[in-house]
């Protein structure tokens, strides 16, 4: 049921999976933008053309905004061998065959 899941939705799949990276990169691509944003808008104060300077604010907006959904995302910075360390690894059994036990254990025990 997991692998048809897999297969039909691939991004529910990677939705619910939490992978660390894509928040990481979300972050890197904040404080960038947050960077180049500031560095647009000074650069816009200078040449006293107001346009370019709403710009930077724009993109340092925009940066800032990436930089707190990065940061507020359950588990986002945790690096990924830090997430399950808690618990002592042990063999799962796939989710249908856990519901085929289940199901085995109502009906005919």
């Amino acid at each position: 049921m997991e692998e048809a899941l897999a297969v039909d939705d691939p991004r529910l799949v990677s939705a619910m999976s939490g992978s660390a990276g894509v928040s990481r990169n979300r972050l890197g691509l904040g404080v960038a933008l947050v960077i180049t944003g500031l560095a647009t808008l000074f650069g816009g104060l200078i040449a006293q053309i107001t346009i370019i300077g709403l710009g930077g604010f724009l993109i340092a907006l925009t940066g800032s905004v990436l930089v707190y959904r990065a940061a507020t995302t359950p588990g986002a910075l945790v690096p990924a061998s830090a997430q399950g360390s808690e618990k002592a690894p042990r063999a799962r059994k796939k989710l249908g065959d856990r519901l085929q036990d289940r199901w085995d254990q109502r009906n005919f025990e």
